[in-house]
């Protein structure tokens, strides 16, 4: 998200340098006037994502095979970086589906997991085979070098598809996360 909010300024600042201005080390550009004639349109970049899991059918343990994320988010500056912000966010959104609980003390109201010792986050045995894809998309409305956010797009969907994979194998849909073991045996 920070070089679609921040690189139309770096391209207005671009501009500025190649008309040849007679600049001496620096260059300045208020880009206020462009984003307040900007067209309220939606500037987001899109996203399908896909799980294969296993559940035991003894213990209720979820095991996720395959994840598969394909993505429009307009021009891709750095293939490399972008790839990886969305395996990263694909595996928050494991952690999401499947680990990551805040639990409170109800006496208290202090979290009694507060460290990664008692609170649980996916590791690389966590994810089997892990994918991330994008389809090329020029958006001429979106800003002026087309990019839009790579780095949270992947959370909120793997989550869903793993859920909705977990209902597919077992028949039981579970509506809050995480999807523990417990909510599988007793449903």
């Amino acid at each position: 998200m920070g070089t679609s909010s921040w690189g139309p300024a770096v391209a207005k600042a671009c501009r500025q340098l190649r008309a040849g201005a007679d600049i001496q080390g620096e260059v300045r550009v208020d880009t206020s006037d462009d984003v307040r004639a900007d067209q309220p349109l939606a500037r987001y970049a899109f996203g399908a994502q896909f799980a294969e899991v296993r559940v035991d059918p003894e213990t209720g343990e979820v095991r996720v095979s395959r994840l598969l994320g394909v993505f429009a988010a307009g021009r891709i500056i750095n293939a490399k970086t972008a790839r990886s912000q969305l395996i990263g966010s694909m595996t928050m959104g494991l952690g999401m589906a499947l680990l990551e609980e805040s639990v409170l003390d109800p006496r208290f109201g202090d979290y009694v997991n507060n460290d990664l010792a008692s609170y649980h986050v996916p590791v690389a045995a966590d994810v089997e085979e892990l994918d991330a894809v994008w389809i090329e998309e020029d958006d001429p409305y979106v800003n002026p070098i087309g990019a839009k956010g790579v780095g949270e797009i992947g959370i909120v969907g793997t989550a869903a598809a793993i859920a909705n994979a977990v209902h597919h194998a077992t028949g039981i849909r579970v509506r809050d996360l995480p999807l523990r073991p417990d909510k599988l045996i007793d449903a």
